[in-house]
């Protein structure tokens, strides 16, 4: 069982197109729990439509906004799968990711995995651009660059972390934990995960970005100096790769 974890606020315009990509896995012995971050738009109630079509469909609404950290944790603390995914509530799965993505960690015995990422803007215009999966990417990569898309990973249960609150790039947080622990990530360097680059996402303000970046770094440990080198090296990755983006698609949100 795989338990695909999606907190949404506010994504009405999105959140359709996400779940159906779910629904069309090739592989289909999955839950997905939506938690609904009291959204003041239709998100909740799209998201219940969908429930009651199909029972593999959890709805959890939270009765104030909590964020995305505590709404994934949530989410996290009612799956019942060995492995589980995190799906944005405006991104879309290609419908093999799910099966592909489980049997190349069977076959490898990897305890967290990511594929490599397509992007669309927020008018669905597709870039050139894809941020490839390397077959190995260890703790002292991800510390460099993150390549790791968050609704491109899947992880085993037994070895997920708490998603940290607070201002920082939470998944990038838990995956530098993990990868501390468990030494690598394995790629699947194929274009499984469809990433939306919307207007008003927290990470899309490069200054904002960076210090989140910053805090991150401080958040697993690392000292003032070193986390300002690390900062420097994140965001003139963030700045390369966002630069390729553009220029293979034209004019993007940003």
């Amino acid at each position: 069982m795989i338990s695909i974890i999606m907190s949404a606020y506010c994504a009405e315009a999105t959140i359709r197109e996400s779940i159906e990509s779910v629904i069309a896995q090739t592989y289909s012995t999955w839950e997905l729990i939506v938690i609904n971050d009291a959204s003041t738009d239709a998100t909740g109630e799209i998201a219940e439509a969908f429930a009651e079509y199909d029972d593999r469909i959890c709805v959890l609404s939270n009765e104030t906004n909590q964020g995305i950290a505590t709404s994934r944790n949530k989410g996290i603390s009612h799956a019942s799968g060995e492995y589980l995914a995190f799906l944005d509530s405006d991104d879309i799965w290609h419908e093999s990711k799910l099966e592909k993505q489980l049997r190349q960690m069977t076959e490898t015995n990897a305890k967290i995995s990511f594929t490599a990422t397509a992007y669309i803007n927020t008018a669905g215009q597709a870039s050139e651009y894809i941020l490839e999966a390397e077959e190995k990417f260890t703790y002292k990569n991800l510390l460099r660059r993150n390549i790791m898309s968050c609704s491109s990973i899947m992880v085993r249960r037994d070895c997920m972390i708490p998603f940290p609150k607070g201002f920082m790039h939470e998944d990038y947080a838990v995956w530098l934990q993990i990868l501390k622990n468990t030494h690598q990530a394995h790629g699947l360097n194929e274009p499984l995960l469809i990433y939306r680059l919307g207007e008003n996402t927290k990470s899309s303000n490069r200054i904002s970005s960076a210090k989140m970046a910053y805090f991150t770094y401080r958040h697993v440990g690392f000292g003032k100096l070193a986390a300002a080198i690390f900062t420097l090296r994140y965001a003139l990755h963030s700045i390369s790769k966002r630069s390729l983006i553009k220029r293979k698609t034209g004019r993007l949100s940003h």
